[in-house]
């Protein structure tokens, strides 16, 4: 529940031009689609696949961390990662298991990517399911759990001598195919009021310098019930 008078509080530290550019790109924001981030070892790699998310709408990256920790490059992702909801698993030896249930919770099909078998090529997805989108570690790929437990495969048609992409391509090739198909679709694609409601508060105080301080402030001398 938004605390609409302390939001309202935090606009006026806003210019107009900043709250509604907040509010446009909210109008293009999904969770229709999310990414999985399966132990990325590269900085740069999981800092530019959180970029891309950012770029084409994806609201969500969920990053498992079972033998390396996801670190975010400042350089790489350009402030994106103030604007994406992260989440990280990493309690334990079934941080795999952990996401990907979470995410059948939710209602999303797991579409493993790996160009090394029998996948749906991506002209061919079928962008009217919710779906996880899985990156797999540079070089090997998904885990062998991930191939078990996936509900489908997706690759990128490819010509060339060269078997794979790098990781951080592949996602944004992947993300603004499906993203565009997805804009010009009949699908609800949309985040819904309530979601709007929160992002763009969260937003907003994201924005602002010093704004614990600023909320303290206002809770101790401009609150009124």
């Amino acid at each position: 529940m938004i605390d609409e008078k302390l939001l309202n509080y935090f606009e006026t530290y806003l210019t107009d031009k900043r709250k509604d550019l907040f509010k446009k790109v909210l109008e293009d924001r999904t969770r229709h689609f999310t990414v999985v981030l399966e132990d990325i070892f590269q900085p740069h790699n999981a800092s530019a696949v959180v970029r891309t998310a950012d770029i084409f709408g994806v609201q969500d990256v969920h990053a498992i961390e079972n033998k390396y920790t996801n670190k975010v490059s400042r350089h790489v992702a350009k402030g994106s990662q103030k604007w994406i909801t992260s989440k990280r698993y990493k309690k334990d030896g079934d941080n795999t298991k952990v996401c990907l249930e979470n995410l059948r919770e939710q209602g999303y099909q797991i579409i493993a990517t790996t160009p090394h078998n029998d996948s749906c090529l991506l002209q061919d997805f079928d962008i009217t399911k919710k779906s996880a989108f899985v990156f797999g570690v540079e070089a090997e790929g998904v885990s062998d759990y991930v191939k078990e437990q996936a509900d489908g495969f997706l690759k990128i048609p490819m010509v060339g001598f060269t078997e794979s992409l790098n990781i951080s391509v592949a996602a944004a090739i992947i993300l603004q195919d499906v993203t565009t198909k997805l804009r010009n679709s009949n699908v609800d694609w949309q985040l819904s009021k309530e979601e709007k409601d929160v992002l763009y508060f969260n937003w907003v105080k994201k924005t602002i310098k010093n704004v614990d301080k600023i909320e303290k402030y206002y809770l101790e001398n401009l609150k009124t019930e």
